[in-house]
């Protein structure tokens, strides 16, 4: 489920022939310590929303190595509903590491996450 998840949301780019610019599917979704540590990284200094990574979907050439994560998120607020982002990091090859953009992602209305 996870692959498919991931194959859905990267660009049709992504599932051509990898070449330098172009989105690679990971080949494993897992989130790895290392993995987990470079979204911590980049997040830090973000207040309000708790993401939790729930698969890493891939990774980009382009001024450094771009990664991009599903992630669960919660606005840390009382009662506040989860909702699924996309959270893009870019890592230089001088070994500095950003948050790029979050993109919130728009489901269906009967979809709950978490479930």
């Amino acid at each position: 489920m996870k692959k498919l998840i991931a194959l859905m949301m990267l660009p049709a780019a992504a599932c051509a022939e990898p070449s330098d610019g172009a989105w690679r599917v990971a080949e494993s979704t897992a989130v790895t310590e290392e993995r987990s540590a470079l979204l911590d990284l980049a997040l830090e200094e973000l207040l309000g929303v708790v993401y939790e990574p729930v698969s890493y979907l891939g990774s980009q050439v382009a001024a450094g190595l771009r990664h991009c994560y599903l992630c669960r998120a919660t606005v840390v607020y009382p009662g506040a509903e989860p909702y699924l982002a996309l959270v893009y990091v870019l890592e230089t090859s001088e070994g500095s590491v950003s948050l790029e953009k979050i993109v919130q992602l728009e489901l269906a209305e009967r979809f709950v996450c978490g479930q």
